[in-house]
C-alpha cells in the first residue's frame, strides 16, 4: 500500500498514486527484496522512448546484496546528499545512451527518455509502498570512473529507493523539509492554450523552493 504522508491536494482529481508520490529523505532500514526491485525496474521498461530506443541504463547498489556498488554510488554523491542517502537501502544511477542504435546518430531525446523511465518506476515504487528521491547533486565523472561507464553513455540522475522512515531520524533542518506542506503550481501558471502568455501573466518567480 502506498505511503500517505504529505499527499498532494490538487485542483483536479487525479490517480491517488500520483498524489502520494514524493521525494523523502528519511528511510526505513527494511531491505527491498530482489523481486520488488525487479518489479520496479520492469516498470521503467514500459516507458515511451524515441524510436523505441529505450536509452536508459541503470546501475544499482543494495546495502544488503551489493554493498560495494552501494558505496561507489554513495561516494559519487555530493556531501549534502551523502548525509541522508547513506541510510537508504538501495541507490541507483540512471544513465543515458547518447546515440541511436539503428543509425549511430546523436539521440537528442535520450535524457528526456531516461526521465520518463525513472518517473514511471517512481510511480510503480509508490504503488508498492516505497519511494524514490531523485538527485542532481552528484559527480558524473566520479560515477563514470567508479563503474567504468564508457563513452557514449552519460549519468543523468542518482536516486534512492526504499521504504519511508520517520522524519525524526534525519539531521536537524532536513526533518522539517520532510513534513513541510507540499504544493504545486495551478494549471493557469503552466498550461497555455493558443499562445505563449504575456509578461504580465508570467509567474516564474513564484516557484516554491
Amino acid at each position: 500500500m502506498a505511503d500517505t504522508t504529505n499527499v498532494l491536494k490538487l485542483e483536479h482529481e487525479i490517480m491517488p498514486v500520483l498524489t502520494q508520490r514524493r521525494s523523502p529523505r528519511a528511510y526505513s532500514d527494511k531491505a527491498v527484496s530482489a523481486g520488488v526491485v525487479e518489479q520496479i525496474f520492469t516498470a521503467a521498461s514500459s516507458a515511451a522512448s524515441c524510436f523505441g530506443e529505450q536509452p536508459w541504463r541503470y546501475i544499482m547498489g543494495s546495502q544488503s546484496s551489493s554493498p560495494e556498488a552501494f558505496e561507489k554510488i554513495l561516494g559519487g554523491l555530493l556531501e549534502f546528499n551523502q548525509v541522508w542517502a547513506k541510510k537508504a537501502p538501495v541507490l541507483a544511477v540512471g544513465v543515458a545512451k547518447l546515440n541511436f542504435s539503428h543509425d549511430g546518430n546523436a539521440n537528442g531525446w535520450a535524457k528526456y527518455d531516461v526521465g520518463q523511465s525513472t518517473a514511471t518506476l517512481a510511480v510503480e515504487a509508490t504503488e508498492l509502498g516505497l519511494q524514490i528521491h531523485q538527485m542532481a547533486g552528484f559527480s558524473p565523472d566520479a560515477l563514470r570512473a567508479a563503474f567504468s561507464i564508457p563513452e557514449g553513455f552519460e549519468p543523468v540522475v542518482v536516486f534512492t529507493l526504499g521504504y519511508p522512515g520517520p522524519a525524526s531520524d534525519l539531521p536537524a533542518g532536513l526533518s522539517e523539509k520532510e513534513t513541510a506542506p507540499r504544493a504545486r503550481k495551478p494549471l493557469a501558471e503552466f498550461l497555455f492554450e493558443g499562445a505563449w502568455p504575456t509578461p504580465a501573466g508570467e509567474r516564474y518567480d513564484q516557484a516554491p523552493v
